[in-house]
């Protein structure tokens, strides 16, 4: 495993992709807006805690390898930048993060994402295993029950036992081990903080994400690269065996029908042709 994430670095020059800007500052924004994710802090024993917003993603602005190549440099930035930073402010060795995935607003339309998330999860599993300590699930909707009952099975063993499908918000559990101010937006209880744009993670203009941004610009200066404006596509090889794939949506296919003949409205009217997991091959910007 050691060796196959390794020769997947050199063959995709992972090591420079915080020089590789995404394009211009509009595309990096428009992925934001639509792959919503987001660094709120740290907990308690100094390590960072990302916020996912599940339920809301859309993987649509943009192609795909640009959805991923983000992903991967949030998490060459983690590996490079705030793990270290967070190490030398606690004195003490900080080697992982803890991520809270918000299930709010989940569909069944969201499973039409299927294969750009079963990519995104396949470069963590193999390439970084051991960098998160802990997902907490939170703001589960009934929908939820019938995905996690198919996607639980088909995850790694180390993968399962990182995983806390925490009640509600997750607010009370999520106080034992980080301050309120890192809590995100979507765990806090009180109105006044949940809803107030400026406040979530998300944005575009929170301070990790423009600090993320000028960091690759300023790597980007550094290595002469080109302009973003003139840089040509930069696509990452992704290891997912195709069976693997396949095998997801027909379960999900299977237990949402099964869902959908116990009573769900949304299910029920919903076309299975949306969640098709199609190789549609992405036009390049």
């Amino acid at each position: 495993m050691i060796l196959d994430s390794l020769h997947w670095r050199i063959a995709n020059d992972i090591d420079s992709i915080l020089s590789r800007p995404i394009g211009s500052k509009e595309i990096y924004d428009s992925i934001l807006e639509s792959q919503p994710i987001g660094m709120t802090g740290y907990c308690r024993k100094g390590r960072p805690v990302f916020a996912i917003g599940v339920g809301v993603n859309g993987f649509e602005r943009v192609p795909t390898h640009k959805y991923i190549q983000t992903h991967i440099q949030i998490n060459e930035y983690r590996d490079q930048v705030l793990l270290p930073n967070s190490s030398r402010k606690v004195g003490h060795f900080v080697g992982t993060c803890l991520k809270i995935l918000d299930m709010s607003n989940l569909r069944l339309s969201t499973l039409s994402r299927i294969k750009v998330l079963t990519m995104i999860s396949t470069i963590d599993d193999l390439n970084y295993p051991e960098k998160t300590d802990t997902y907490y699930i939170v703001n589960t909707p009934y929908i939820f029950q019938a995905c996690w009952k198919v996607v639980k099975p088909l995850l790694h063993d180390r993968t399962k036992r990182k995983i806390r499908v925490l009640p509600g918000s997750g607010k009370e559990e999520l106080l034992k081990i980080m301050d309120e101010d890192t809590l995100p937006h979507f765990c806090r209880t009180d109105s006044k903080h949940k809803d107030r744009p400026t406040e979530t993670c998300f944005s575009p203009s929170h301070p990790f994400h423009m600090e993320l941004w000028s960091y690759i610009k300023e790597q980007s200066c550094m290595s002469k690269c080109m302009a973003p404006s003139l840089q040509k596509s930069f696509h990452i090889t992704v290891s997912q065996p195709r069976e693997e794939i396949q095998t997801i949506e027909e379960q999900i296919q299977s237990s949402v029908a099964h869902f959908g003949d116990e009573g769900c409205s949304e299910g029920s009217s919903l076309s299975f042709s949306r969640l098709t997991m199609a190789d549609n091959k992405d036009d390049d910007d």
